[in-house]
């Protein structure tokens, strides 16, 4: 699929891409702070990156076992930062995201590491394999934080109730 494609422009435009689409996400993520939370917007993103687990149909995607540990280790401890930075507060009876000045920064600092490791890894990694192992972590980091968003959006919910 690749294989015509000089592996430093995959990795350029690869690392071009990851810059581009953690931009618009940072910048979506600023501008959902304004609105009220409900579940759709804590369980919808993850449900749709799930789709992208369709790559690994195609071989040249497909990681091991080990990639796949160090993936789900490596977003496990994103989402880990992410869950300790994201909080809610209730406004007039809604429910929001609390900003914090340090939530965006951590969001920079994530995708500058993931910038970085994709840059340090392209030479011992396969453009593919790269994307698989990203998806992976990418997918390891989202689950949990939005799972703990959401659990923590249903405590604030019951006290609204009450």
């Amino acid at each position: 699929m690749f294989a015509n494609i000089p592996s430093q422009y995959l990795v350029i435009g690869s690392t071009i891409m990851a810059i581009v689409m953690g931009s618009i996400i940072m910048i979506a993520r600023m501008r959902s702070q304004k609105t009220p939370v409900n579940p759709k917007k804590i369980l919808i993103p993850p449900v749709a990156m799930s789709t992208g687990a369709f790559m690994f149909i195609f071989e040249e995607f497909r990681i091991g076992p080990v990639q796949i540990i160090e993936a789900v280790i490596i977003g496990v401890i994103f989402s880990v930062v992410l869950i300790y930075t994201t909080k809610f507060e209730i406004r007039e009876q809604d429910i929001y995201i609390k900003q914090s000045k340090a939530f965006f920064f951590i969001l920079i600092g994530i995708l500058i590491g993931r910038v970085l490791l994709k840059v340090f890894l392209s030479g011992t990694f396969d453009v593919g394999e790269l994307a698989g192992m990203f998806w992976t972590l990418a997918f390891a980091m989202l689950w949990p934080w939005r799972i703990a968003m959401f659990i923590q959006y249903k405590k604030l919910k019951q006290k609204l109730s009450k």
